[in-house]
């Protein structure tokens, strides 16, 4: 037994001051021996115990940041990866960040890049909004900066005009606890983000404007390869992942000589730059700058600078204005299209896929009755000379075939076609790996659904609807009534994520086997259902006919 008399001396004392007195203690020495062995043992166990506990201080090339933990994840909020793009930084690429001297707490996340309330589905966590956004977070398993684990930066999505990394269902916790140190960027937005005017272009040292966005999200992925390590990532495998605009900028990633060579491996959910929604030339997208600059009224670039953001975003609403992704010459040198054809993309593996009803019949039909006969007039009124090429594709032979036809048509026209272009194209250029699947698993009732609305949701899965899934985020969405089916398919799409984070291949125990694409023939497609089942594409010839 021990000595509780020696163990409370021992615990109020310095245990290396500790006196032994053999001749005052009421036991033998031998007992008082065997007491101190005893809490020796338990002093080196507790060292050992703390040793191993990682520290929640990192210090990166600007200086030291203080996280969270919970259930044995690392969290780091609102890191600073660009000067913030305020006043004269207005408009022009990110710059460095200003080292810090003391610790800095990263505990909560900074503000989101200026944008509308357009998207209901957007729940955020953000310190407000600001132009200062240039912030990312990062959740890691590591306990060491000497584990070197695999990498996820992800991109949200939100049309290049809203979104953010704090959103719930972007949370990096799920993901690291599979063994992958997970990211979420802030990139800039709307006009912020993407516009390009030719004294922008004239000012700057690479004689290109627009595509801010995009060069926010290269300085993030720059700022991984500095830094990752610290945070016990390996900056030598790093998958870049989006969904969205999100998956849109994935491609540019793929497509930029900037950024191509720090990635591994890459995600595209639902989009991509390739096929009809390719970027303009600069000169297009300077001219769409030029009529925005007039419509506010300002005279130069550096009135359009002294507008406080909320009017600039309040003449973006006014005007309707859209800024499209640009062919720069500097982030992006060429076309995505010509790019990926050349094999100048970067090489490395790809998942890639679309949902079944990313939109509805209605984009297709209005509100017309859903008959053959007014399907192919809404094909004519949509493509004109074109109509006979996409009725050739789209065929129905009865008006039970309509609505299925005008949803896989409106969805293709949505976002299938640029990703299946994406996909095929990367397949044959690449020499890595692609992997494709279509995910079709409807959304569960909302929580508190009537009977009539339940029967209005949508058959198929909707644009965005695979995100909580794949990112284990079920729970932070408390709209809908999540089954146990629902948290099975979570299960296995956070098991294909993970897997192909780590080796570039989605396969691993216990998953259905997910075939690779085959160069120039029908894909093998995964369809992710609660039981995935790989099937061999049926449409090929519509994809090849709408190009």
């Amino acid at each position: 037994m021990v000595c509780y008399s020696c163990m409370n001396s021992i615990r109020k004392r310095n245990i290396y001051s500790f006196k032994l007195d053999y001749f005052s203690h009421p036991l033998s020495s031998t007992h008082l021996m065997k007491s101190i062995i005893t809490a020796f043992i338990i002093v080196v166990v507790t060292s050992n115990v703390f040793a191993q506990m990682p520290t929640l201080q990192v210090t990166t090339v600007n200086g030291i940041l203080e996280g969270t933990t919970t259930d044995g994840i690392r969290s780091f909020k609102g890191i600073p990866f660009g000067a913030p793009p305020v006043g004269a930084l207005r408009w022009k690429e990110p710059q460095p960040v200003n080292n810090w001297n003391n610790v800095r707490k990263a505990d909560k996340f900074g503000p989101r890049a200026m944008q509308r309330p357009l998207f209901s589905d957007m729940n955020f966590r953000s310190d407000g909004m600001s132009e200062d956004c240039l912030y990312l977070n990062v959740w890691t398993p590591a306990r060491s900066a000497r584990e070197r684990l695999p990498v996820m930066v992800y991109f949200y999505g939100g049309g290049f005009v809203a979104g953010d990394g704090s959103e719930y269902r972007y949370d990096g916790e799920a993901l690291a606890k599979k063994g992958i140190v997970t990211l979420t960027v802030n990139y800039r937005l709307t006009v912020f983000g993407f516009l390009a005017h030719p004294e922008l272009t004239e000012e700057s040292s690479h004689h290109a404007s627009g595509n801010y966005g995009l060069l926010d999200q290269y300085a993030a992925l720059a700022w991984v390869q500095k830094n990752i390590a610290a945070f016990g990532g390996d900056p030598k495998r790093v998958t870049i992942a989006g969904e969205s605009a999100g998956s849109f900028s994935v491609s540019a990633q793929m497509a930029s000589p900037l950024s191509r060579n720090m990635i591994s491996g890459a995600i595209g959910e639902s989009g991509s730059l390739l096929g009809p929604r390719s970027p303009v030339p600069l000169s297009s997208a300077e001219e769409t700058g030029k009529k925005f600059m007039t419509a506010t009224g300002a005279a130069s670039l550096a009135d359009l600078r002294k507008m406080p953001a909320d009017a600039v975003l309040e003449a973006v609403a006014k005007n309707n204005s859209s800024f499209p992704v640009c062919i720069d010459g500097y982030f992006l040198n060429d076309s995505p299209n010509a790019i990926f054809a050349d094999s100048k993309q970067a090489k490395v593996p790809l998942l890639v896929g679309w949902n079944s009803e990313e939109s509805g019949a209605g984009a297709v039909m209005g509100r017309e009755a859903l008959t053959k006969e007014n399907f192919e007039k809404a094909v004519r009124r949509i493509y004109g000379d074109k109509s006979p090429a996409v009725l050739e594709a789209y065929q129905v032979s009865n008006d039970s075939e309509v609505e299925q036809t005008a949803t896989d048509l409106a969805s293709d026209r949505f976002i299938g076609l640029s990703t299946w272009k994406w996909c095929d194209i990367h397949a044959t250029s690449s020499g890595k790996s692609v992997y494709r699947y279509l995910y079709q698993h409807p959304r569960p009732a909302p929580v508190a659904a009537a009977a009539n609305a339940i029967q209005s949701l949508p058959k198929g899965a909707v644009h965005s609807a695979e995100i909580e899934y794949a990112l284990g985020n079920l729970s932070t969405n408390t709209v809908f009534a999540w089954t146990e089916k629902d948290r099975e398919l979570s299960e296995i799409l956070q098991g294909y994520f993970s897997h192909f984070i780590k080796t570039g291949d989605p396969n691993g125990q216990g998953l259905v086997h997910w075939p690779a694409v085959k160069p120039g023939v029908p894909a093998m497609v995964m369809h992710l259902d609660v039981t995935p089942v790989a099937k061999k594409e049926l449409h090929r010839d519509r994809y090849l006919k709408m190009q």
